[in-house]
């Protein structure tokens, strides 16, 4: 019989993922000092490993950068040689943006091997995986309908 109440847990609960969202800012900041990139060139170069090649358009897309500032952020990584730019097989009027092995070994340098949690991940059910997988995705969602709600918000400091 567990100890706490629901609502206790609910609220712990609630305070530790406010904690790992502090926690992970935290890292992204020291890292991206360590990489020599800012937040937002860290962020879409993450967007790129994690789509594959991917062009211009769906980077702002995905971003929700305009397509002049994607191409100074594509132009940095490019710069520090973290992305690179080659022509759409399927497309010859295109361009795809992919991330480098460069990129992928800074960022597994930094950031730390995936492997450890991986690890630890491993430990749990495929009952508590699904669990997880079934938090992660609902939460994931609801921060992206929050992303268009609060872009039409205008807030003004007082």
């Amino acid at each position: 019989m567990s100890r706490h109440s629901k609502a206790e847990l609910i609220d712990a609960l609630s305070l530790e993922m406010r904690a790992l969202r502090a926690a992970a800012e935290q890292l992204d900041d020291v890292a991206c000092r360590a990489m020599g990139i800012n937040r937002t060139d860290a962020r879409c170069l993450e967007i790129i490993d994690r789509e594959g090649p991917v062009t211009a358009g769906r980077l702002a897309e995905a971003s929700g950068l305009t397509t002049a500032a994607v191409t100074a952020v594509i132009d940095r990584l490019a710069k520090a040689g973290y992305a690179r730019r080659r022509d759409d097989p399927s497309d010859r009027r295109r361009v795809l943006v992919e991330a480098t092995l460069l990129a992928r070994e800074r960022a597994e340098a930094v950031w730390g091997p995936f492997d450890i949690l991986h690890s630890e991940i491993a430990r749990f059910t495929v009952e508590q995986l699904q669990l997880l997988l079934h938090f992660h995705a609902r939460a994931r969602e609801y921060n992206e309908q929050r992303v268009a709600e609060v872009r039409a918000m205008r807030l003004e400091a007082h």
